[in-house]
């Protein structure tokens, strides 16, 4: 295996354990790469990628970077400072960016790059799915599990090749998609960006990226989608498709009617109407359907299978994902972390819970983004019938002075909502299950170790009678 502008046929992966960067070694594994990386601790996906031939190591050391590395793929998340990074600067091993690399993966296919501040996973997972139920054999990187630890990446025989698109770095700027979907704009990932602003130059940068005659895919009831739309009016060679519930929408969402835990959708597209049922619940992933539609119609799908083969995808893992059922109580996992996310995911557990209440325990990520959005994280908390609020997941962050979980509990209580902290992570099952009543619907909210709470909390609904 060998790209012309990066060697990647002895790629060395720090991090390699992580969403987007593991998706990538699996792919160069399957062609034939000699691949090897270090992550923190072990992991199910770590054990994935040994059994495709991988060597990995845990935790970081000079002497995990092998003889003979070509290349040392890197993501934003790793410090300056990493030893395997310094060693291969002192060797002379080139360093490559991840979104580089995939950026090389995707050479010499039919690209599309699915990009927005919220909902890049599912809508990726959509087309990756869909298009691979039709027989196309797509290639696809995406940044989570579809059902299994190291389903988050394929190589496929087929043209296409379906990527996720991260806007947080701006590394969805080395992209040249024949195909992108942008499904909203809004500002998030306040250590990369000062302002509104900055995040539309930043779209339009990504979307200038588009391959003279390819199709931006884009939402019509966003208004930051909507601005975008209008900065990139004057490009002559190419072809702009709007989708959503918007009269002037090109492909248009007609009706999302809920059944328990699926969708019906019915849209217009090119003059037809089309229903087709989605698999999971909750408007915004109906519309992150109908974005995959236009997508793959801009490809030369047709819409009729499309729409079909739709139905087969069943969720990512952490996308409102069942984590099984205790005592009459569910338990489901959400990565929601932005704002919009949350309410959006609450709105979809709303509607499948019925007469049962929603109850959150969610788990702020990052000290910058509790800053800038305490008070948005808590009115959307507000749409829940009670919450429990773990302390900030600082992932690569350090501290901020007087940043605490707590201005998201006082925006809450403010909002109406009824919410408690709970500053020990390993009590929280059992508050949890002592709140639930049969019936009820328990979301584990976040984009941290919040997921771990899920079956610990089945195992205590297990032991305790519900409340009543």
């Amino acid at each position: 295996m060998n790209d012309a502008a990066h060697d990647l046929h002895a790629p060395h992966f720090i991090g390699i354990g992580g969403a987007g960067m593991s998706g990538l070694a699996k792919i160069l594994a399957v062609r034939g790469a000699t691949v090897s990386g270090s992550d923190a601790k072990e992991s199910e996906t770590v054990r994935a990628l040994r059994e495709l031939g991988a060597t990995v190591f845990v935790g970081h050391a000079a002497e995990h970077l092998p003889a003979g590395t070509s290349s040392v793929v890197v993501s934003s998340a790793i410090r300056a400072d990493n030893p395997e990074l310094l060693a291969a600067r002192e060797r002379g091993v080139p360093v490559v960016h991840r979104s580089d690399a995939l950026a090389a993966l995707m050479g010499g296919r039919r690209a599309l790059a699915v990009a927005g501040t919220h909902g890049k996973t599912t809508t990726t997972s959509m087309l990756a799915v869909s298009l691979a139920e039709l027989g196309l054999e797509p290639s696809y990187a995406i940044g989570g599990d579809l059902d299994a630890p190291g389903s988050n990446a394929h190589h496929g025989a087929g043209e296409i090749f379906v990527a996720e698109a991260d806007e947080s770095d701006r590394s969805f700027h080395k992209y040249a998609p024949e195909v992108a979907i942008v499904l909203n704009v809004e500002l998030d990932h306040h250590a990369n960006y000062a302002s509104i602003e900055e995040i539309h130059e930043s779209f339009e940068t990504f979307v200038g990226r588009v391959r003279p005659g390819g199709t931006l895919v884009v939402s019509a009831d966003h208004e930051g989608a909507r601005e975008l739309t209008r900065r990139v009016a004057g490009r002559a060679d190419l072809n702009v498709v709007t989708v959503g519930a918007a009269e002037d929408a090109d492909v248009r969402v007609l009706e999302v009617a809920a059944h328990g835990m699926t969708s019906e959708v019915t849209v217009e597209l090119g003059g037809e109407r089309l229903v087709f049922t989605v698999s999971v619940p909750g408007r915004h992933y109906a519309h992150n359907a109908v974005a995959a539609l236009a997508a793959g119609v801009a490809l030369g799908v047709p819409a009729e299978g499309l729409a079909k083969a739709l139905g087969a995808y069943t969720g990512v893992r952490r996308r409102l994902q069942l984590k099984g059922e205790a005592r009459g109580v569910q338990v489901i996992d959400s990565y929601a972390h932005h704002p919009t996310e949350m309410a959006a995911d609450l709105e979809a557990i709303r509607e499948a819970a019925g007469a049962g209440r929603v109850l959150v325990v969610f788990q702020p990520h990052l000290f910058s983004r509790t800053q800038q959005l305490a008070e948005e994280m808590g009115q959307a908390l507000a749409l829940a019938d009670g919450s429990v609020v773990l302390d900030i997941y600082p992932a690569r962050e350090d501290p901020i002075p007087g940043v605490t979980a707590e201005l998201i509990i006082d925006a809450a209580r403010r909002a109406g909502a009824d919410v408690r902290a709970e500053h020990d992570f390993a009590a929280a099952p059992a508050v949890l299950a002592g709140l639930a009543r049969p019936g009820d619907l328990v979301l584990t909210m976040g984009a941290g170790d919040v997921t771990n709470l899920g079956p610990e909390i089945l195992a205590a609904l297990a032991d305790v009678a519900p409340a009543v």
